[in-house]
């Protein structure tokens, strides 16, 4: 009988301000990923902190971000990646070039800090821009963790 060893899948997800939709996809990808997945994120321009409705709307689903802090993607440059994945298209024009990252996918989320309807509520923005990133993170995560 022998056991076999594999490593966890790491992935980056990078935003401009590593605020938000970021750190709720770093999120996602920590509770579905479990113990198969390394997950990290981070902005081209880090504004230093998580936005206290992704906070509040990540911890309606039982994820806590309160221990998430915003890194700047230098951090990262030198490290391997399975995926980079942006998910706001100013991140995707400023994002370096990762030599370590099997791949990059980019998916543009709407920013719920900023949304596209000034009159919505922000809370509910916050929650549906929330369910968009977890269903796109689940298929993403079912391709990769066959």
């Amino acid at each position: 009988m022998t056991s076999e060893t594999t490593e966890n899948k790491r992935y980056l997800v990078v935003c401009t301000g590593n605020y938000c939709r970021s750190q709720m996809a770093e999120g996602w990808l920590r509770h579905l990923g479990g113990d198969r997945v390394d997950a990290f994120s981070a902005g081209s321009k880090p504004k230093g902190g998580v936005h206290p409705m992704a906070v509040e709307v990540m911890k309606e689903v039982g994820i806590d971000l309160t221990q998430s802090t915003s890194n700047h993607i230098d951090e990262y440059i030198n490290e391997n990646f399975d995926g980079v994945l942006t998910v706001c298209d100013s991140a995707k024009e400023a994002c370096p070039v990762f030599p370590g990252a099997k791949s990059v996918l980019h998916h543009p989320f709407e920013d719920p800090d900023h949304p596209n309807d000034p009159d919505e509520d922000p809370i509910k923005c916050f929650r549906r821009v929330r369910d968009q990133i977890k269903d796109w993170v689940q298929d993403y995560l079912s391709e990769e963790l066959q």
